[in-house]
């Protein structure tokens, strides 16, 4: 083979191997969108939004929870079938009235065993304490022994160890029947009553509640105050608020109590305000929007009801991170708006949050967003 032959040659045969690595790598890139194609395909579609942030000005509003200044159920202490009752829902009651009666077969029969139990240990003590007195005046003419006189006064001092359990035993039957008669423990309303002439009534914890009381003349409001609005609010300060029974009407309480944490779920603070109700026009259980007086501009998260989780966990949103992840986040409500919701504490304002999201969407899941929602202002 000549030398300009062979030069043919061998370029021939390098321009084939560069085409053919070309090919190659081609296939390899197409091969690769392909793949990628197929995992975006394969991801769950979703469509996300930011939470709308709009200026709130001199008035902060937060939901409240209003309860009675004193609030208790009443269980039976001790079992049996209630006989009478005195008071019915609605009722003002005294402390220490009657509300109602049980009877007690079985512990009356304890407390007359216990007072027999009691009137033998009385006679078994007073014959041992008489005759160690006498065997105490027998040692001293050698009739009896040092010894039996010690089991003599050992036998007396059990006897009245058995008495005084079996007075300890007769006040502790005494004490459950006096449980007979269920009283007010303070001046309230009955505001439930679950029990009827003839019932069946176990004893607590396992019995049902009979009674419900309460004392509405003084009100608790408990408020959740976000973690960022939480310095505005100091103990003594005043606030207005409003329940749904009274549209348009304003009435002023009183913050008493803050507490010293932030919950770490909701990051926000507890905060207890008083109101006097003294002309009941609020009722415990009411939904309450309190209204404090802060300092300086603040601003609130609106987002769409769609976009809410409802969950065992809480109020949930779910937000998309910048790798595409999913992370379920608890949030606290504020106010309705209808078609939106005010998001009190839980959301910042830059997330990216998936609207109808599927219920059997999951933390850590991997989506790709179809489109971004933008929100508009309502009024």
């Amino acid at each position: 083979m000549t030398p300009s032959l062979k030069k043919t040659f061998i370029l021939a045969l390098l321009a084939m191997l560069l085409l053919a690595g070309a090919g190659i790598l081609e296939r390899r890139h197409h091969l690769g969108e392909l793949e990628k194609t197929a995992h975006e395909n394969a991801l769950r579609q979703v469509i996300a939004f930011n939470p709308l942030a709009e200026p709130s000005t001199g008035i902060l509003e937060l939901p409240g929870n209003v309860v009675a200044f004193k609030d208790a159920a009443l269980y039976a202490r001790s079992p049996g079938y209630l006989r009478q009752w005195y008071a019915d829902i609605g009722t003002e009651v005294k402390a220490g009235d009657p509300i109602a009666r049980i009877e007690t077969p079985e512990l009356d029969q304890q407390v007359l065993q216990a007072r027999s139990d009691l009137a033998t240990a009385k006679a078994n003590y007073d014959l041992a304490q008489v005759t160690a007195v006498r065997w105490q005046s027998l040692v001293k003419t050698r009739t009896v022994s040092e010894q039996d006189l010690e089991n003599k006064l050992g036998d007396a001092a059990a006897k009245k160890a058995i008495l005084g359990s079996a007075k300890a035993h007769l006040r502790e039957l005494l004490a459950l029947q006096s449980f007979e008669q269920i009283r007010a423990p303070f001046d309230g309303t009955l505001s439930a009553r679950n029990v009827d002439i003839g019932d069946l009534v176990e004893a607590a914890p396992s019995g049902r509640e009979l009674f419900h009381l309460v004392d509405s003349s003084k009100l608790r409001i408990f408020v959740q105050v976000p973690q960022v609005q939480s310095n505005g609010v100091k103990v003594g300060m005043h606030a207005e608020f409003s329940v749904p029974e009274h549209p348009g009407g304003k009435f002023n309480a009183e913050v008493i109590q803050i507490a010293g944490g932030l919950d770490t779920q909701s990051r926000t603070v507890l905060v207890e305000l008083l109101f006097d109700n003294a002309m009941r026009a609020i009722h415990p259980g009411d939904y309450a929007s309190v209204g404090f007086k802060v300092k300086g501009e603040t601003i609130r998260l609106r987002i769409p009801i769609t976009a809410l989780i409802f969950r065992g966990d809480g109020l949930q949103v779910a937000t998309v991170d910048p790798s595409h992840h999913v992370h379920l986040v608890t949030v606290v409500p504020g106010r309705d708006f209808g078609k939106s919701l005010e998001i009190l504490s839980g959301l910042d304002e830059h997330a990216s949050v998936i609207d109808n999201p599927p219920d059997s969407i999951m933390a850590g899941e991997q989506v790709a967003i179809a489109s971004v929602r933008k929100l508009k202002a309502e009024p």
